[in-house]
C-alpha cells in the first residue's frame, strides 16, 4: 500500500488547500494508505519538502494550483519519485491535461490503485532559473504580463482574474521583436507572445497548444504574431477551443530545445508562478516524471 506525503499550498486559489485535502485524506486512509501532510511556506520550501519525501520512498502529492504542482513536479523530475496532484487552485491546467477526475472518490481510487505514467518536463536555463524544471509551459510576452496581473489581483479570482489580467495586458501592449531558436534554427517574429508548451492548456483552461502531448519528447512552440488588437481579442476567445491555430497570425513550431529572446526587456512565466526575464532556454526532458493519472 502506498505511503503519501501531501504538500499543501494553504492559500491555493484564495481558499484553503487543506479543505481540498481533508475529504481525500479520509478516503485514502480508509483504503489502507498512509498519509503525511506538510504545509509549504514558499515554493522553495515546497521543493525541499518534496525531495525529502521522495527520498523516503513516498508518493508525493501537490495540493494546490499550477504553481505548486509545477514546483513539486519539477523538483521530482528525474528522481523516479511517483507524483500526484490534488487540484485546488485557480487554473489547475496541468491536472486538466492529465485528465484527472473532478470527483474526490474517483481521484482517491486513482491515487491508490493507478499506475504511474512517464511524462515529459521542461528544464529552464536563464539568469534567474538555471536548471529549474517545470511541467506545463513557458510563455514570454503579453500572457506573462497578464499572469502577473492575475496573480496580484485582490478583486477577482479564478477565470475572472485571468480574463481581466489579459484585458489589461493587451490594452497596454506594444509588439515585440522575438528571436526564437528551435533546435538551432533561428526565426525572427514580431508579435504578442511565444509559448513553449509541453501541455495543451494554460491560463485557466485555454488550449494554447491543442496538439501538444505530454510524452512525445517535443515542445510545441506557439507564436502569436502581430495583428490589430481587435483581432487579438478574437484570437484570445478562440483559445477556448484551440481554433486560433488555424489563423495565419498563429504559427506552431516544434522542437526539443527552444531559446526565446526579445528586442526589449520582456517577462516570461512558467506554470503560473515562475516569473523572470528573457532570454530563456526551454529544453524538454523526455519521460522524466512518473505521474499518477
Amino acid at each position: 500500500m502506498r505511503h503519501f506525503t501531501a504538500i499543501v499550498n494553504p492559500t491555493a486559489g484564495g481558499s484553503s488547500g487543506t479543505a481540498a485535502l481533508l475529504p481525500l485524506a479520509r478516503l485514502l486512509r480508509e483504503a489502507g494508505a498512509k498519509l503525511d501532510t506538510e504545509y509549504s511556506r514558499s515554493l522553495h520550501h515546497a521543493r525541499d519538502l518534496a525531495l525529502r519525501a521522495g527520498a523516503r520512498g513516498h508518493v508525493v502529492l501537490a495540493v494546490g494550483g499550477d504553481g505548486i504542482a509545477g514546483c513539486v513536479g519539477g523538483a521530482l523530475s528525474g528522481t523516479g519519485t511517483v507524483f500526484g496532484i490534488v487540484p485546488a487552485g485557480r487554473g489547475n491546467d496541468f491536472a486538466r491535461a492529465l485528465g484527472l477526475p473532478d470527483d474526490t472518490a474517483a481521484l482517491a481510487r486513482l491515487l491508490v490503485d493507478g499506475s504511474p505514467r512517464a511524462v515529459d518536463t521542461i528544464q529552464l536555463n536563464s539568469a534567474k532559473h538555471a536548471g529549474t524544471c517545470v511541467l506545463g509551459s513557458v510563455y514570454a510576452g503579453v500572457d506573462a504580463v497578464a499572469n502577473q496581473y492575475a496573480n496580484n489581483s485582490r478583486i477577482f479570482g479564478g477565470a475572472a482574474a485571468y480574463y481581466t489580467g489579459g484585458m489589461r495586458a493587451v490594452l497596454t501592449w506594444k509588439p515585440a521583436q522575438y528571436t526564437i531558436t528551435v533546435d538551432g534554427e533561428r526565426h525572427q517574429r514580431r508579435g504578442y507572445t511565444v509559448v513553449a508548451a509541453n501541455s495543451r492548456f494554460y491560463g485557466f483552461g485555454r488550449q494554447i497548444a491543442p496538439d501538444a502531448t505530454l510524452d512525445d519528447g517535443l515542445l510545441d512552440v506557439v507564436v502569436i504574431r502581430h495583428a490589430p488588437k481587435r483581432l487579438f481579442f478574437t484570437i484570445m476567445n478562440e483559445l477556448k477551443t484551440g481554433a486560433h491555430v488555424l489563423r495565419p497570425e498563429v504559427e506552431v513550431l516544434r522542437g526539443k530545445e527552444i531559446r526565446i529572446e526579445a528586442d526589449r526587456a520582456m517577462p516570461y512565466g512558467a506554470d503560473g508562478e515562475i516569473e523572470a526575464s528573457l532570454p530563456v532556454v526551454a529544453r524538454v526532458r523526455p519521460g522524466s516524471l512518473q505521474v499518477l493519472c
